[in-house]
């Protein structure tokens, strides 16, 4: 029998496997069957299901749960799920549509449904969801012509399925199968039901929460909060878009292709403008606002939004100051350390509390005050006689992180602060039944500027990316409720656009690192777009942070 030279990154050891031999029996025969369970791998840097077949000399390293390829393995496997038990229990008509993620989980709805959702119901499909777990039914991956797929797809009623599949020009293409429900998804799938020991579906608003296990333990589910404020500016957006009828992938594309993409273009960036001028109305009714703080995850827009706001806050007769928490960092050798003994910057301890909270109460008492520039490259503060001073009908706008930490301004009345949420909340799915991640969207966007602006290769932007997660985790989602209001910076059209950057820089990580496979996903993602051009896009965009060519000074 023929063999195969395979290196097992986690035995460290080389082994020869039979040609064709699967991964899922590579870990059987070699009993690599830990506590958690692998869920994929990554084969020469390329991420596959434990279903792919050995056929040429690979080097083989196998995720669980917790890597950042192993949890998108473990929800998209439970979306089939629950799209199964949809069809199993409910009419032929009624459709899944999964609509974003929140609360730890991804908030669904039943369309064409006769009846409300009840308690009840949810119950019902929860129950039938862990029958199919206990029974193990296998996640059957079929390669197909897409021709065929396309066909399989339409008569399924996925429509907006296949009219994506037809802009792949690809030969072939993959769908699972669970059972006898067939769906298509944009990336792999656990090898069996019987991997998805836990989840929750819970009654949630007006539709359904999927419930997933926290990313840092498997065995817990995460606590259902209230998230009314976050929800609230979802629902707003998805609703917009749903209104002018552009929900999915598909009828962006159709819209480009039928040369309305400027007109698509004006009407999003006016909805966008329209609620930062309605944000502030709000400020302006506010009595004593002395302050706005804008706080928001990497990638969010954060400094364009500042500066659109203060333009309309100008409109109402304010005279804006606009302050960055960023130029308040401690000199470079006061930088906390993080648990692996590296300098945190994204902690608020790296910003010099006594200062900033001393210079704005100096600034609301009327005084003169010279205000710091930090360079980065130095790692210190400048002090380069800079002053400010507020007049009557000045406002301070201040953009940082931490923003919506009371531990920033803690010094100061909260009756003189209006705090705002930015984030880049995307209204847009791939389909119905597959939502694009928000962080995905904000890291196409950070790969983008980095690249521009900060001399970062796509590769230097992955390798830091889930630490930058894991900041926003602890630093940043923690007190976004605390906002008196959120914007959504993110726009129906921006990854039409944001491809034409990324995917040249993504082109160069090379194929020796692990982070090739999150490059080529990114790359796969971003091909099921039709381009957008840079001459549609107004100069006030929020996308010109990213892509250049913005009328504001960053």
């Amino acid at each position: 029998m023929q063999t195969i030279p395979v290196y097992c990154k986690n035995t460290n050891s080389l082994i020869y496997a039979p040609f064709g031999q699967k991964l899922y029996d590579f870990l059987q025969e070699h009993q690599l069957l830990p506590e958690t369970p692998y869920l994929g791998a990554l084969v020469n840097n390329n991420v596959h299901d434990l279903g792919y077949q050995i056929h040429k000399p690979s080097i083989i390293d196998f995720f669980d749960y917790y890597s950042s390829y192993g949890r998108p393995f473990y929800i998209r496997s439970l979306y089939l799920l629950l799209c199964k038990t949809v069809h199993d229990l409910l009419p032929v008509k009624v459709r899944l549509r999964i609509k974003h993620t929140i609360s730890g989980g991804s908030f669904c709805t039943l369309e064409n449904m006769d009846e409300p959702i009840t308690e009840e119901l949810v119950k019902k499909m929860f129950q039938h969801m862990k029958k199919i777990v206990q029974m193990n039914i296998p996640f059957e991956r079929v390669e197909m012509l897409t021709d065929d797929a396309i066909e399989v797809l339409g008569e399924l009623g996925m429509e907006d399925k296949y009219e994506l599949l037809k802009t792949r020009n690809k030969i072939f293409t993959s769908v699972y199968r669970l059972d006898t429900t067939v769906n298509y998804y944009y990336g792999n799938l656990v090898p069996s039901t019987g991997y998805l020991q836990l989840f929750g579906l819970e009654k949630y608003e007006n539709g359904i929460l999927l419930k997933i296990p926290s990313a840092k333990n498997v065995k817990v589910l995460p606590k259902t909060h209230s998230n009314p404020k976050l929800f609230a500016q979802y629902q707003m957006s998805k609703d917009w878009a749903e209104k002018i009828g552009v929900v999915t992938v598909s009828d962006m594309n159709r819209i480009v292709k039928n040369g309305r993409a400027l007109e698509t273009i004006l009407v999003a960036e006016a909805f966008q403008e329209k609620w930062i001028a309605h944000v502030a109305d709000q400020i302006h009714h506010r009595q004593g606002v002395k302050m706005v703080l804008i706080s928001g995850p990497s990638s969010s827009g954060k400094t364009s939004t500042c500066r659109r706001l203060s333009v309309q806050l100008a409109v109402l007769g304010y005279k804006p100051v606009q302050i960055s928490v960023d130029d308040f960092f401690v000199e470079r050798d006061e930088t906390p350390l993080d648990a692996n003994g590296e300098k945190d910057f994204e902690a608020l301890e790296a910003i010099d509390l006594p200062l900033f909270n001393d210079t704005l109460k100096r600034l609301v008492a009327g005084e003169c005050v010279e205000i710091p520039t930090f360079d980065f490259a130095k790692g210190s503060k400048l002090w380069t006689g800079k002053t400010l001073q507020l007049e009557e009908n000045s406002i301070m706008v201040v953009e940082g992180i931490h923003c919506l930490n009371p531990k920033l301004t803690e010094q100061l009345p909260d009756d003189l602060k209006f705090k705002i949420f930015v984030s880049a909340l995307t209204s847009i799915s791939i389909d119905r039944q597959n939502p694009i991640p928000t962080t995905i969207n904000r890291l196409i966007r950070r790969i983008v500027r980095d690249y521009n602006y900060r001399g970062y290769s796509a590769l230097d932007t992955l390798k830091r990316w889930n630490s930058v997660r894991r900041g926003e985790e602890k630093n940043i989602f923690p007190y976004q409720e605390n906002a008196d209001v959120m914007i959504n910076t993110s726009l129906i059209f921006e990854l039409g656009l944001l491809k034409n950057y990324a995917i040249p820089i993504l082109r160069e990580v090379p194929e020796t690192v692990p982070q090739y496979a999150a490059a080529s996903s990114l790359l796969k993602f971003l091909s099921f777009f039709q381009p957008i051009y840079e001459s549609d896009i107004p100069p006030t965009s929020i996308l010109r942070e990213f892509v250049g060519g913005s009328k504001f000074k960053y």
